[in-house]
C-alpha cells in the first residue's frame, strides 16, 4: 500500500511563489484528483513528489517516511508531456524503460507481451515511435508506466489524445489498478472524468490549496437545496408561496420536470416539498440536484 502526504510544501521561482504552504493527504488504495487551472502549481507539485524538483519548505512523506530516490523507482509517473524517443522501435524502447524501473529483461518482455496483446497492439512492436499516432504513443507510454506494478501512480492528463473507446479502456484499467491496491494521483481538466473516477480531490489555485475532501462531501457542501419533481404534464403543481421557488421546467414524453429551490431551509425540508407535491400530483420522480464538479471548480477559482 502507499499513503502519500504532502506537508506544508512551498516553492518559488525567481521570487514568484508557485506553491504556498500546500498540504495533501492521499489515502492508500484511492484515486485522488489533483485539480486546478493552468498555472495553478499542479505540475510543480508533481515534480516535487517525484524528486525532480525540491521544495523550499515542507516535506513529502510516503508511508510516513520522507520520500527518497529509492522510492522513486516504485512510482509510476505518466507526465502530460510525453517522452518517448521518436527514432526507437516501440518494443525496444518499452523494454528499455521497463528495465530502468527495475524489471529484468526476460520478465519485462513477458509482461509487455501480455499488455500489448491486451490492448491489441502487438503489431506495433517493430515500428518506430514516430510512425504511431499521438494516441498510439500514449497507449504505449501508459503500459510502460504501470508495467513494474507501482503502488503509487501519478497520471497527468492521461486521456489526452485518446478517442472515447480508448478513454474508456484506460478508465477501466485505472479503476482496476486502484482495486488491486494502487494509490493513484489523477490530474486533469476533465471534471466529468474526475467525478467518474476520483474518491477525493484537492483544488489548487494560484499556488494555494483552496478546497479538498471526499467528492461526495464537497458536492454536499456546495448544494443549493434544489430538487427536481417529475409528474404528469396534464397535472399542475401549485407551490406554497414564499417557501419554494420554481427555477425552471421542462417537458419530455408526457412528464413535466420542475426544478424547485427550498427557500426556507429551517422550516421546510425536502420531505415537506415532497409532501406538498404528493398532495397535488402523482409524483413519478423526485431527486436532489447537486452542483457538478465543473460548476464548483468555476465558482471557487473565480472568487
Amino acid at each position: 500500500m502507499a499513503r502519500l502526504q504532502v506537508i506544508n510544501v512551498s516553492k518559488s521561482f525567481d521570487k514568484q511563489k508557485v506553491l504556498d504552504n500546500v498540504s495533501l493527504d492521499v489515502p492508500e488504495r484511492s484515486i485522488y484528483g489533483l485539480l486546478g487551472p493552468n498555472g495553478a502549481g499542479k505540475t510543480t507539485l508533481i515534480r516535487i513528489i517525484n524528486l525532480i524538483s525540491m521544495p523550499d519548505e515542507g516535506q513529502v512523506l510516503l508511508n510516513g517516511n520522507p520520500i527518497t530516490q529509492k522510492d522513486i523507482i516504485k512510482i509510476g509517473y505518466l507526465p502530460e508531456e510525453r517522452g518517448l524517443y521518436k527514432k526507437m522501435k516501440v518494443g525496444e524502447q518499452a523494454l528499455y524503460l521497463a528495465q530502468l524501473k527495475g524489471v529484468p529483461a526476460a520478465q519485462a518482455r513477458e509482461k509487455l507481451k501480455f499488455w500489448f496483446e491486451k490492448y491489441d497492439i502487438g503489431s506495433w512492436w517493430n515500428k518506430k515511435v514516430e510512425e504511431l499516432s499521438k494516441g498510439m504513443q500514449q497507449k504505449v507510454q501508459f503500459i510502460v508506466t504501470i508495467l513494474h506494478d507501482p503502488k503509487l501512480l501519478i497520471f497527468d492528463e492521461p486521456f489526452s489524445g485518446f478517442d472515447p473507446i480508448n478513454v474508456n479502456l484506460l478508465k477501466d484499467e485505472i479503476l482496476n489498478l486502484r482495486n488491486q491496491g494502487a494509490t493513484i494521483i489523477f490530474s486533469t481538466h476533465n471534471m466529468a472524468s474526475v467525478e467518474e473516477l476520483c474518491d477525493e480531490i484537492a483544488l489548487i489555485n494560484k499556488g494555494k490549496k483552496i478546497l479538498s475532501g471526499e467528492l461526495h462531501d464537497i458536492k454536499q457542501q456546495f448544494k443549493s437545496h434544489i430538487f427536481e419533481v417529475g409528474y404528469p404534464s396534464s397535472s399542475h403543481l401549485q407551490l406554497n408561496g414564499g417557501h419554494f421557488k420554481n427555477l425552471n421546467s421542462k417537458e419530455k414524453n408526457g412528464i413535466r420536470y420542475d426544478q424547485i429551490r427550498i427557500l426556507d431551509e429551517n422550516g421546510f425540508s425536502s420531505n415537506e416539498l415532497l409532501k406538498v407535491a404528493v398532495s397535488q400530483v402523482e409524483v413519478n420522480s423526485f431527486r436532489e440536484i447537486l452542483p457538478s464538479l465543473n460548476e464548483i471548480f468555476i465558482q471557487e477559482v473565480n472568487k
